[in-house]
């Protein structure tokens, strides 16, 4: 007989941040759904509603009522997400925030050259939203609510054609503990991030230069197959459960070992041949 072993049946969990089939907040949605845990979306914009509403209708048999909107750069969006969670349910056992923007209307530059506009409004919507959002729905949020967010596996390598994004994860990163801590004072809220390598998705496939990195990513691998979305989504909804309890102001990367393998001996050995 199955057995609920992740225990979130019955729960309900917000998630931001759906694209398309290929985001890793979908990947969620969908390992939520056939966990028996009720799902409400919430997206920038009513054309990514429109979007987003058969795939919710089709492959999760949700309702499109469950379908808010908030652009996260607007305060009163938020106030009023957190009015409309408030009106279908009666609370939040969890919140997926994955959400990332790059601003590179200026293209893109040396990190020195970054201005001040981008760099800002990049930390507004991929870093400051989690404070936000998490302030704006505390008082929907169960006592012991699982807050994940969606990061990078590494913040400390400079790759060039990430431009300013890399620093702004880091910000991500360093609020988990800052918000977890300041929760603490009244719930036993969790803060928690799913730090992903190079995926397949429509975000990354924006970023200059990205297929030569995910190419490289795969070798990199301990075991040279790149990381799918369904993993670091599986890791994300083990975060959102109940199992894993203890585990608070943490990001778990998930990486296949890459990081581990840079120097991997027939990769160095490709590279200075093929030099």
């Amino acid at each position: 007989m199955p057995t609920d072993f992740l225990q979130l049946a019955g729960k309900t969990v917000l998630v931001t941040g759906v694209a398309n089939r290929k985001s890793v907040a979908w990947h969620i949605a969908e390992q939520l759904s056939q966990a028996d845990c009720r799902v409400l979306f919430s997206v920038r914009s009513d054309a990514r509603r429109e979007q987003i509403a058969p795939l919710v209708e089709k492959k999760l048999g949700g309702s499109p009522d469950d379908i808010l909107v908030c652009d996260v750069e607007h305060e009163d969006q938020i106030v009023r997400l957190a009015e409309q969670v408030a009106e279908r349910c009666d609370q939040l056992d969890g919140l997926v925030h994955s959400i990332a923007f790059a601003d590179y209307e200026d293209g893109m530059k040396p990190f020195h050259e970054t201005s001040k506009r981008a760099m800002l409004r990049t930390f507004d919507i991929s870093c400051y939203s989690l404070v936000s959002l998490s302030n704006a729905l505390k008082h929907q949020l169960a006592k012991d609510a699982s807050v994940v967010t969606i990061t990078i596996s590494t913040t400390r390598m400079a790759s060039e054609n990430y431009g300013f994004m890399a620093p702004i994860k880091a910000a991500l990163d360093s609020s988990l503990a800052f918000l977890a801590k300041s929760f603490s004072n009244f719930s036993e809220i969790r803060f928690n991030g799913v730090a992903a390598g190079l995926l397949k998705t429509s975000a990354s496939a924006g970023i200059p230069g990205y297929v030569d990195s995910y190419l490289f990513a795969e070798q990199a691998t301990l075991r040279h197959r790149a990381v799918s979305t369904a993993e670091v989504a599986s890791t994300a909804v083990f975060l959102l459960s109940p199992r894993s309890a203890g585990i608070n102001t943490q990001r778990i990367v998930v990486d296949a070992g890459m990081e581990t393998n840079y120097f991997d001996a027939d990769i160095v050995r490709r590279h200075l041949e093929g030099s």
